[in-house]
């Protein structure tokens, strides 16, 4: 059983996909899924999931750390994110730059934080406490954002880029998510990813966005990527070479086959890459 994760394209795990992935075995190079789905001990979720992990590697992508907050992380949560992991030996374990408890009260979104000294010694510390429980190294994913701080005195890139340095994680590097804060606050993603530190990512993210009536795009994981989506991510690889790449769905979840076409759009991309300089080739 294979637990690292190649530096192909990958798929987000549904439930309704269950069958037709375990009975069709499909050329996927591997599956993500929300480790906060699979809490439970057992059930249909655990057969499914133990199944297609015999066929395939995995990733596990939390969205319920709130590694951002200003309370202290739910060791409880904690606790059950590691049963999982030696449950099912991923090859990689992510988290979100975010937070979204606050006071035992759980919000259902990602919220943002501004960057700021304080700000950045609470999370590497959060990241410090994930990575001893776990043992391992995570990786933290850049927000999508719709506003900015005006309490912030750092960049993005150079928040991140400090976390890296203070606790070794990892990053994965949501190229969506690039392209609608760019949009929404007015930046060249081009720009973005030339101060991002590549050096420390590790898993990159795709997706689609909606666009609201007054031109707010927001991160919807309820459509295909759009082009200049693939046409950043095109560009982040011409900087990184191919990394595991992941398409993410998570509303209005289409049939398999659209899914699957999404993916083969992204290992065509990183073929390219591995065309263009073949020295990537041995990444894998």
């Amino acid at each position: 059983m294979r637990t690292s994760i190649p530096p192909t394209a990958g798929l987000g795990l549904k439930a309704q996909h269950y069958r037709e992935i375990e009975t069709t075995k499909p050329a996927v190079g591997w599956f993500e899924v929300h480790p906060e789905n699979y809490m439970g001990e057992g059930g249909p979720p655990h057969r499914h999931l133990a199944a297609i992990r015999r066929d395939y590697p995995l990733s596990l992508h939390g969205v319920g750390l709130s590694i951002g907050g200003d309370g202290p992380l739910d060791d409880a949560h904690l606790d059950r994110l590691k049963a999982l992991v030696e449950r099912y030996a991923p090859g990689l374990v992510s988290e979100h730059l975010a937070w979204s408890t606050h006071e035992g009260v759980f919000f259902n979104d990602l919220l943002p934080l501004p960057y700021t000294e304080a700000t950045l010694a609470r999370v590497a510390a959060h990241i410090d406490h994930v990575q001893d429980v776990l043992g391992r190294r995570i990786l933290l994913e850049n927000p999508s954002s719709y506003l900015a701080f005006e309490a912030s005195t750092m960049s993005e890139t150079a928040f991140l880029a400090e976390l890296v340095r203070r606790t070794g994680c990892g990053l994965l590097l949501d190229v969506n998510n690039v392209f609608v804060s760019a949009a929404n606050l007015g930046f060249s993603p081009e720009s973005y990813i030339a101060d991002f530190p590549l050096h420390a990512v590790r898993e990159i993210h795709l997706g689609g966005h909606s666009t609201e009536a007054d031109g707010l795009l927001i991160d919807a994981h309820d459509r295909a990527v759009a082009d200049p989506v693939w046409a950043l991510f095109r560009h982040v690889l011409s900087r990184v070479g191919p990394v595991p790449s992941l398409v993410e769905w998570d509303n209005d979840v289409p049939d398999w086959p659209v899914l699957l076409a999404e993916a083969r759009v992204a290992q065509a991309l990183l073929d390219e890459a591995v065309a263009e300089d073949p020295r990537h080739a041995l990444a894998g």
